[in-house]
């Protein structure tokens, strides 16, 4: 399906900008893009805490997309940056990339009331690595997210976060969690896929 493979390179080649498409800049872009559709679909699930029922009831969701987008984007994009920087300390070439064509479906069924989150993030492609780093690469992203958990947890517990930033700082723990365990499921397309073939691979 080529709506699937839609990415910024699929829009920059016909403007002739292909060459500059794995510049920072154009990364930075799409994890704009990225934190605003995220916060857009999460924005149902993860707003901004009201004392008012009537407030949750209207769902300012201008309001609750940008806090949203603040808990959420955080932990795809720094996910994705440990597959990057990791990915380039190994000696590969590393590009991030939002995918628009997910964004585009994931966003439609949001509008349609789609009863289902579809988890779409980003990606990291990068040139070949042995297979040992390549697992460590895709154990990078969820490994962030495990340690975002943790360290959010743990300021909780010990009471270093102010009481009026706790409904913020326990979304971004939970969400952690379940980035970290949902990409790490062996199944083809996720980072347990991969982490899974890149030690096979390197084992036998």
């Amino acid at each position: 399906m080529v709506l699937l493979d839609l990415t910024r390179d699929a829009i920059l080649a016909p403007l002739g900008l292909l060459p500059y498409s794995s510049s920072f800049v154009f990364e930075l872009i799409d994890m704009v893009i990225m934190s605003i559709v995220l916060g857009f679909i999460f924005s149902d699930f993860i707003g901004r805490p009201s004392a008012d029922p009537l407030d949750a009831y209207k769902r300012n969701r201008w309001r609750n997309l940008k806090v949203a987008a603040l808990i959420a984007g955080p932990a795809v994009v720094l996910h994705e940056l440990a597959h990057k920087l990791f990915a380039m300390a190994f000696g590969a070439q590393a590009t991030l990339y939002a995918p628009y064509g997910w964004y585009i479906i994931a966003v439609a069924l949001k509008l349609i009331g789609f009863p289902f989150i579809i988890l779409v993030g980003a990606f990291v492609a990068h040139t070949p690595l042995p297979p040992l780093e390549s697992a460590i690469v895709a154990i990078s992203g969820p490994a962030v997210n495990f340690l975002l958990w943790g360290l959010a947890i743990l300021a909780v517990k010990a009471k270093k976060i102010p009481p009026k930033y706790l409904p913020y700082a326990v979304p971004f723990a939970r969400l952690n969690l379940i980035l970290g365990i949902f990409n790490m499921i062996p199944l083809p397309g996720l980072d347990g896929w991969g982490a899974l073939t890149g030690l096979y691979q390197a084992l036998f």
